[in-house]
């Protein structure tokens, strides 16, 4: 993902703020209903896919996690909230840029704090760029958007409804998030210093380093160093659960995406596989075997 890519996605997702913030004519739901009252810094509470193609977007989305979708249209975006089982789960958002610009379609990762501002200051003081400026989002929250020192995209989000409980996530469901960074031991100490994150360090991989991010006792992230070859920039990759790894690879092919890395076993227990959207939005899928302990920080 390069600078300029970043930048058009910024643009994307500001949009939909902006028309969010604007009035009753965009109303996105609350993220809990019934409100609670707990909040979990640093969980991924939430997405937004940036796509040229909002109604292919929604059907390669609904046949593979079997997601519904409510529209929500104002005169400055297109946006679609997906929803599995009544409850949202991510946005989508259209935004066709101009053709001099070639943006990678791209998920962004919304995560949770207890101040958009303090966050913000956390952010600019360790090298962080703000990419959209804090603002409320009606029956939202406050949300922004940043990119990390190494350029990777990620909002966050103080959420007036509370934040999802910290149980297994269900097939269809955000599971986990992988940081793929130039320097694993650089961004991992900035967001440590943004979110309060504990750093672990497991074994060395055949690709590097392997550092995992938790906060209250949960696994909430991992980074991971970029691949040698090629011009791959750093960026977030988030995952829903799924029944059968290998099953959601075939059904995104015949939905018209592409397997990038196919079903494997990971070092944590669970088989996950890399996907491509139609459009070439990056999206991961955990199968994961209960009795390994998803979420639990060793």
């Amino acid at each position: 993902m390069t600078r300029g890519t970043a930048w058009v996605l910024a643009l994307m997702v500001m949009a939909a703020t902006r028309a969010a913030a604007a009035g009753t004519s965009f109303d996105v739901p609350p993220l809990m209903q019934p409100p609670v009252a707990s909040e979990h810094p640093g969980k991924l509470i939430w997405a937004e896919l940036m796509t040229p193609d909002l109604e292919a977007a929604k059907r390669f989305y609904g046949g593979l996690f079997g997601w519904s979708f409510r529209d929500i249209r104002a005169p400055s975006v297109e946006y679609s909230v997906a929803l599995l089982d009544g409850a949202p789960i991510a946005g989508l958002v259209q935004r066709t840029a101009r053709p001099a610009s070639k943006p990678q379609p791209a998920w962004v990762p919304f995560l949770s704090v207890p101040s958009v501002r303090a966050a913000a200051q956390a952010i600019a003081a360790r090298g962080g760029r703000q990419l959209v400026a804090p603002r409320a989002v009606r029956h939202r929250g406050r949300q922004a958007v940043y990119a990390d020192p190494q350029g990777a995209v990620f909002a966050v989000c103080n959420s007036h409804s509370g934040d999802p409980p910290d149980v297994l996530a269900a097939p269809g469901e955000w599971i986990w998030s992988a940081l793929v960074t130039k320097d694993p031991a650089a961004d991992a100490a900035f967001y440590h210093e943004v979110f309060g994150f504990e750093v672990f360090d497991l074994p060395r991989g055949a690709r590097g380093a392997h550092l995992i991010l938790a906060s209250e006792q949960y696994a909430r992230a991992s980074v991971n160093p970029l691949p040698q070859d090629g011009d791959v920039r750093p960026h977030w990759i988030d995952f829903i659960r799924v029944d059968s790894a290998a099953d959601t690879a075939a059904r995104a092919s015949s939905l018209g995406g592409r397997v990038l890395v196919e079903p494997h076993a990971d070092r944590h227990g669970g088989l996950v596989a890399l996907l491509a959207d139609p459009a070439g939005a990056l999206i991961g899928v955990m199968e994961w075997n209960v009795a390994a302990g998803a979420g639990g920080a060793k």
